[in-house]
């Protein structure tokens, strides 16, 4: 066939190809009608065969619709697209500054309002924010920490071998440390020589004897890392207070399951307690038998309901000795995030950080302790007002995972606990994988926390300190419901005569 006839012949063939193609859609629609009519599972294509599968369509695309079109800045949950764009420019290190005026109602019952200073502090006053070191006196390792603000646990398995990677690699340019989560430690974590905090989650992953319990040869075996400078126990996280770590087996790959000693691809879920605790009591003694075989600081993660169980613990170490106190109790709010969870329990359990982290700031203080226990808050702080709220309530350090999640390319599709994130960062599929660079990634962990912590210091001149460590409760104030702000030295007093 000549060169010069083929477009004509394509052309002449576009009815017969446009009839096949109709005549494929009719088939599937009595394929699709015949099996919507035939079964009996689904009331609404039982009823309304066919166009009743755009239904569950358009409320899958909805997800999408609302993001891109509809919302407002301030609108979308858990993090509306105001907060995610901070968290996008600082990570990319581009202006952060906005134009106009603030989109921020700050009339919303709970809203922190910082106290500007009439005289705020020059830089040339300004001071390198002070380093807190964990365990000091009390362990053979203490932990000198220079950056407030660190990554939370995300355990490999939750998230790819990419993604630590360029966690791991930008908390090493950051100078913060990173939790391991309780998956255990992988070569991915060394690999990128950051600061470790090693958690032990309730199926003791890592670090686990075949009946569940600890295996005190595999923790020494962590500890001898140099790069392992902490080790948290898990009691609770927030986004599943009551209930253990869940892995879908899709997810637990060959090498996820060596490293956390379980089968490969079964859903992995932990106990929703450590087996060895059921006291305030015997919580000490875990986290001085870990101490005692690590020679490291030791501190426990927990979400608040009641305070009381907190109130005997600290009260069991004031009899027992100073020396017996954790080196760091991480408060975790009921508003945390996770890859997999109970809606019931995400949605509706666990006290909010905002009123845990005082709770526990003040029970400390009020037994004497605040000068051996460390406060680490954690839970939905991605911005700086975040931070700096947390530090001002008391805290000595703040860590975040989502934020961490956002500077890495999350774009918040929900998709973490099916391994499909279209991001690479929740997913162990390699094709999806190869869209996330760790080295170029990296960069963005570390501008994110440079960035965020040069905010945070600007924030605390404008309160009038010379660094943020002098915040205190009452450089800020708080929203009440008929719109009018109360200082949070008043709402919480404890805080209110000085640096914690």
């Amino acid at each position: 066939m000549p060169l010069s006839e083929t477009p004509n012949t394509v052309i002449s063939l576009m009815p017969t190809l446009f009839i096949w193609l109709l005549g494929l859609v009719f088939v599937a629609v009595i394929i699709t009608f015949v099996f919507d009519v035939s079964q009996s599972k689904n009331a609404i294509l039982r009823n309304y065969p066919v166009v009743g599968h755009f239904r569950y369509l358009f409320s899958t695309l909805g997800e999408f619709f609302r993001q891109y079109f509809f919302a407002m800045d301030r609108e979308e949950m858990p993090f509306n697209r105001a907060e995610r764009e901070w968290v996008n420019r600082a990570s990319a290190d581009k202006d952060n500054t906005i134009a106009f005026g603030s989109t921020k109602n700050l009339t919303i019952p709970g809203t922190a309002i910082f106290i500007n200073c009439p005289f705020p502090t020059l830089d040339s006053d300004a001071v390198e924010t002070r380093t807190v070191t964990i365990g000091a006196d009390y362990s053979d390792n203490p932990y000198a920490a220079k950056s407030i603000f660190n990554i939370s646990g995300m355990s490999y398995g939750a998230i790819s071998k990419p993604a630590v990677l360029a966690l791991s690699n930008g908390a090493r340019m950051a100078g913060c440390w990173m939790n391991t989560g309780e998956g255990g430690l992988s070569s991915y974590h060394l690999e990128g020589g950051a600061d470790l905090v090693f958690q032990i989650g309730t199926a003791k992953y890592g670090v686990r004897n075949e009946d569940g319990s600890l295996s005190r040869k595999k923790l020494s075996k962590i500890a001898k890392h140099e790069q392992v400078k902490m080790f948290e126990l898990k009691v609770s996280q927030g986004a599943k207070p009551g209930k253990g770590g869940i892995l879908p087996g899709i997810k637990v790959t060959t090498e996820i399951a060596e490293i956390r000693g379980i089968p490969k691809g079964e859903d992995s879920n932990s106990p929703n307690r450590h087996i060895e605790v059921s006291s305030a009591s015997e919580l000490l003694d875990m986290i001085n038998r870990v101490r005692e075989i690590t020679k490291k600081p030791v501190g426990f993660k927990t979400v608040i309901g009641h305070i009381r169980w907190l109130e005997a613990l600290l009260a069991e170490v004031n009899k027992r000795g100073i020396a017996s106190a954790p080196d760091f109790i991480t408060v975790d709010g009921g508003d945390g995030g996770t890859g997999a969870a109970p809606m019931a329990l995400m949605d509706n359990v666990g006290l909010p950080l905002k009123e845990a982290l005082p709770l526990v700031v003040d029970k400390i203080m009020q037994c004497g302790l605040e000068n051996r226990v460390k406060v680490i808050a954690s839970g939905k702080m991605i911005t700086p007002s975040d931070v700096a709220w947390a530090i001002c309530a008391g805290a000595d350090f703040v860590t975040s995972a989502r934020g961490f999640m956002f500077a890495i390319g999350c774009i918040q599709s929900l998709k973490c606990n099916k391994n499909t994130c279209p991001t690479g960062i929740t997913t162990h599929n390699k094709r999806l994988q190869k869209g996330l660079n760790s080295k170029s990634k990296a960069i963005k962990v570390k501008n994110y926390v440079n960035n965020m912590t040069k905010t945070v210091e600007i924030m605390a001149h404008s309160c009038g300190v010379k660094e943020v460590r002098m915040l205190n409760r009452s450089h800020v104030r708080i929203v009440q419901i008929d719109g009018k702000s109360t200082p949070m030295n008043e709402l919480c007093p404890m805080c209110d005569e000085g640096e914690k």
